[in-house]
């Protein structure tokens, strides 16, 4: 197993990508800390892992609380003695342009999808410094590096999570620590609501995926928890400062 006795950390782990991606590094062999705002959701997915064979415990944390997620990622470092994979999946969708998003939704999403991340990174860093390895992996989105109709607030902060990554990981590939994003597409999870709203339904995603993608569908979370698996482990152990892309070739179309 490619990730044996390795503790991660994973964000946004209760459910959908963030599950996925936690279920497949305990198959290889991890020690998963599952963290989410939603206790029964991290426990859900715990237990699952736990049930399966593998090593997990689950934190009820909200990462937008500086404080307490500095604490969390402190405890884990104090009781595991490692920290060797930091995911940053937690995030969220919010609706509107310019002149409609609210700004309390804008910078809700700032401190969700790009600030947390940073406070994440930058806890776990002393100990992957420490060390002399570590790994961090970023969940940016297409709509990182894509325009994504009137959703502004998204957009802004997943560019931001790209330009993040790259800065760190040419900041700290000294130290051993490798530091990319994963870019998922069109992923059929509850997460994608705020869209689905957005363009007036299921049938208008729908025709909105067929006609966009030219795999002309949506990926299931397992389909993204295996480059989650590369990102973080030996696989790609000279992959740093890179985006992965996996949206079903809409950034080709």
């Amino acid at each position: 197993m490619i990730l044996q006795d390795q503790v991660a950390i994973v964000t946004g782990a209760g459910s959908g990508i963030g599950r996925a991606g936690a279920e497949i590094m305990a198959r290889e062999g991890a020690h998963v800390v599952v963290l989410d705002r939603d206790g029964a959701g991290a426990a859900e997915t715990a237990s699952k892992i736990v049930g399966s064979g593998g090593n997990a415990e689950a934190i009820e944390v909200d990462v937008t609380d500086d404080a307490k997620l500095g604490e969390t990622i402190a405890d884990i470092h104090r009781r595991h003695r490692r920290i060797d994979i930091l995911h940053n999946h937690a995030g969220a969708q919010v609706e509107g342009n310019l002149e409609d998003v609210a700004v309390e939704g804008f910078d809700k999403s700032w401190d969700l999808n790009v600030r947390a991340h940073f406070i994440a990174a930058r806890a776990v860093m002393p100990f992957m410094k420490a060390a002399g390895r570590g790994v961090i992996l970023n969940t940016s989105s297409s709509s990182g590096i894509l325009y994504d109709r009137e959703m502004i607030a998204y957009t802004t902060t997943k560019h931001a999570v790209i330009a993040m990554t790259r800065q760190m990981a040419g900041d700290y590939g000294k130290f051993g620590i490798r530091v990319n994003a994963l870019c998922p597409g069109w992923v059929d999870t509850p997460f994608n609501e705020p869209f689905i709203r957005q363009v007036g339904g299921r049938a208008e995603i729908e025709a909105y995926i067929k006609r966009r993608v030219p795999m002309g569908r949506w990926a299931d979370v397992e389909e993204i928890a295996e480059p989650i698996l590369f990102l973080v482990s030996s696989r790609s152990s000279y992959v740093t400062g890179q985006i992965l892309v996996c949206d079903g070739g809409e950034t080709v179309a």
